[in-house]
């Protein structure tokens, strides 16, 4: 199955929910019209990253921010269009940093599933579980489109979930991610190159597309690298944005070429013929 994804970056208005919502329609209906399949957007991009004790007043239940996407879109969609994008969860009073996963038909909207991060960062100038709760579940769902993955932000950068992403069968893994710049050389920017290094190791690893959307703009004085990209199974990145800036980049995935790969590389397979002593020696683990 080949398809076309869109991964958009902007910079949300803190806070302003119905306006940032306002901007995710703009971006999906400009997506259709260039022909995308998937639109993955960033991390918390209904309200912005950086909100701390606000989380409450912006955040949404899953069904309520379906309906403001779809109320938004509905009589200008005109074929199915698969949306991904990152907002803060209110799960009967609980809060999350989450991503819903839904599906966009002239028929109307679809929920495929809500992914809450699992892993938050509490280091640096993060300090995400003083505010919001971890979630306790994988993120791979069986879509139209394939199996897919989603992990947020810091979720990529323990390698776990992506091998656990792949071992439950994700051939493309999405990651909506919030980053700060951080570690500046000259015009390189460090946590820019070490997401692209990270994105390709796991592509390589695991036979798998990254899809990455990243936001920009500046919260609180703290600037956001953007620069969203997608890498192929061979470790390839076939499309990038530019650092700093609102950007749509869009590229092609090719389910075929994840199994080709995978049979050439068969670490994905071996990892699985070692599945059962993985586990062990997990059980066996006391931390």
């Amino acid at each position: 199955m080949a398809f076309k994804v869109a991964c958009v970056q902007f910079a949300p208005q803190k806070a302003e929910v119905d306006k940032n919502l306002d901007t995710i329609a703009e971006a999906i209906l400009q997506a259709q019209d260039e022909g995308a399949e998937l639109v993955l957007l960033p991390e918390a991009c209904t309200s912005g990253y950086f909100l701390e004790g606000g989380v409450l007043e912006s955040s949404l239940t899953s069904a309520q921010l379906q309906a403001a996407l779809w109320k938004r879109v509905a009589g200008k969609i005109t074929r199915p269009i698969d949306v991904v994008l990152g907002f803060y969860e209110n799960a009967e009073g609980t809060l999350y940093n989450a991503a819903l996963y839904t599906e966009l038909s002239p028929k109307g909207p679809r929920h495929v599933g809500t992914y809450r991060k699992f892993f938050l960062p509490t280091y640096g100038v993060f300090d995400e579980e003083r505010f919001v709760s971890r979630g306790r579940d994988l993120g791979v769902y069986e879509t139209r489109l394939g199996k897919i993955g989603i992990l947020i932000c810091e979720d990529v950068w323990h390698g776990v979930l992506p091998t656990l992403c792949a071992v439950h069968g994700a051939q493309l893994i999405l990651i909506p991610a919030a980053s700060p710049a951080r570690g500046f050389s000259g015009e390189r920017i460090e946590n820019h190159d070490r997401y692209r290094r990270l994105f390709v190791a796991v592509a390589e690893e695991h036979g798998v597309y990254c899809a990455s959307a990243q936001l920009c703009g500046f919260e609180g004085g703290k600037g956001f690298i953007g620069g969203s990209k997608i890498v192929d199974p061979t470790g390839q990145v076939v499309v990038e944005a530019p650092v700093a800036e609102g950007h749509m980049i869009i590229g092609d995935i090719d389910t075929d070429l994840v199994a080709i790969t995978r049979a050439q590389s068969p670490l994905l397979s071996d990892l699985q013929s070692a599945w059962s002593d993985i586990r062990r020696l997990v059980g066996e683990t006391d931390f």
